[in-house]
């Protein structure tokens, strides 16, 4: 396994820890927890900022290895996450919520394929 990967994964994994978080912070929100709605804006710098970290070592791996997939993929999710932050900020929900779900998804899957399968052409 290359360094590259390893730095790769670890950021992989972390992007969607922070990502996993917002929900269950969102969540406590709307049981009426109301001190989590600023737990929840501050989990979405957090993931925002790690998404974009996260292209730098998948820009690294795309350039030493010719894997592209992560940086591809890591793009879409910072993406992503810029619509899903204006949409949160603006109130549409009827947006911010699939989006979200998308955004649990994508990340889901880009942490099961880069420990499972490494980082394949």
């Amino acid at each position: 396994m290359s360094r590259v990967l390893g730095v790769v994964r670890w950021f992989v994994t972390g992007h969607a820890v922070a990502i996993f978080a917002q929900p269950v912070f969102a969540g406590s929100y709307l049981i009426g927890d109301y001190d989590m709605l600023a737990l929840h804006a501050l989990g979405a710098d957090v993931v925002f900022y790690l998404g974009v970290a996260q292209l730098v070592p998948t820009a690294v791996l795309w350039r030493r290895d010719g894997v592209r997939w992560p940086f591809w993929a890591s793009l879409l999710l910072a993406v992503g996450e810029s619509g899903q932050y204006f949409a949160g900020v603006a109130g549409a929900l009827d947006l911010h919520v699939p989006l979200g779900v998308a955004l649990v998804t994508l990340a889901s899957i880009m942490v099961f394929a880069i420990w499972r399968t490494g980082a394949r052409r």
